[in-house]
C-alpha cells in the first residue's frame, strides 16, 4: 500500500512541484491550498498519470481548515507517513508601518499553521507506530534579508527554531524533522495553466548564483524527496539550503 504524504499549499509554486513528484515517486498525495482551481488542476494531472491524490480547500492560518484537512486525509487515505509544511504568505512593508494585522497574518499561516501541521501528523504518527518524516520549507530569509521582510522573515527564522526544537522532541518516534530552506526559485511557470509564463533571466541573474543559474522547483522537490527517504533516516534537525550556492558568494555593486 502507498505511503501517504501531505503537502500545504501544494496548488502552485513549490509546492506544485513537490505534490507531483511526490506522486510520481508513487506516494498517495493529499494537498491543501486555498485556491480551489489550481489545487483540483495538480489532483487532475495526479490522477492521469496514474498516481492517488485528494485536494482540500484550507487555509493554513485557519485552526479548523487545518484539522479539517487531516480528518479528510485520514479518512480518504489513511496513514500519514510524510508531510511537508509548504504554505507561506508575505506581506511586505516598511517596519515602521507594518501593521500588527499583518504580521499577525503572516506568523498565523508560516508559523503557527506549520506548527499545527506538524502537531497533527507527529499524534498520527506516534499512533501509527511507523515513525515517520516532517520537512519545513524555511527560507534563506532566515539567515539574511532585504529591507521590509520582518514579518516573512522572522516566521522563517521560527521555523529553522521549530525544525531542531521538534526533531529533538520526536525522535523518540522515530519521527524526523528537517527544514529545506530555497534561495531563489522561480515559480512563474508552476502555477495555475492559465496564469502559467515562461520566465526569462538576465545572464546577472544567473551570475549571482556560483551554480550558474536560478533555481527551480524541481530542485526544492528533489531535497524534499531525498529527506523524506529512507536514505535520510539518519538526518534529523538539519536545515538544508537549496540556493546554487547564492547566500555564499559575497556581491559587490560596482
Amino acid at each position: 500500500m502507498a505511503k501517504t504524504a501531505l503537502v500545504s499549499g501544494g496548488a502552485q509554486g513549490i509546492g506544485r512541484c513537490v505534490a507531483l513528484r511526490l506522486a510520481e515517486a508513487g506516494y498517495a498525495v493529499s494537498l491543501c491550498d486555498t485556491d480551489r482551481e489550481a489545487g483540483l488542476e495538480v489532483i487532475r494531472m495526479i490522477h492521469e498519470a496514474g498516481g492517488t491524490g485528494i485536494f482540500c480547500c484550507a487555509d493554513m492560518g485557519v485552526r479548523e481548515d487545518v484539522e479539517r484537512w487531516f480528518r479528510v486525509t485520514a479518512l480518504e487515505l489513511g496513514d500519514i507517513h510524510v508531510l511537508i509544511n509548504n504554505a507561506g504568505i508575505g506581506k511586505n512593508a516598511p517596519v515602521l508601518e507594518l501593521s500588527l494585522e499583518d504580521w499577525s497574518r503572516v506568523i498565523a499561516v508560516n508559523l503557527t499553521g506549520t506548527f499545527h501541521a506538524s502537531q497533527l501528523a507527529a499524534r498520527r504518527m506516534r499512533e501509527q507506530g511507523t515513525g515517520g518524516s516532517i520537512v519545513h520549507i524555511a527560507s534563506t530569509r532566515a539567515l539574511m534579508s532585504e529591507p521590509g521582510t520582518e514579518a516573512y522573515s522572522a516566521s522563517k527564522g521560527g521555523i529553522l527554531a521549530l525544525t531542531h526544537a521538534m526533531a529533538v522532541s520526536l525522535g523518540e518516534y522515530g519521527i524526523r524533522v528537517n527544514a529545506v530552506s530555497p534561495g531563489w526559485i522561480e515559480t512563474r511557470d508552476w502555477q495555475l495553466g492559465s496564469r502559467s509564463v515562461t520566465p526569462f533571466h538576465s545572464e546577472k541573474d544567473r551570475l549571482q548564483h556560483p551554480a550558474g543559474r536560478v533555481g527551480t522547483p524541481e530542485d526544492i522537490a528533489a531535497a524534499c524527496l531525498y529527506l523524506c527517504g529512507a536514505s535520510a533516516g539518519f538526518i534529523t534537525g538539519q536545515n538544508l539550503v537549496v540556493d546554487g550556492g547564492m547566500t555564499v558568494k559575497m556581491i559587490y555593486e560596482e
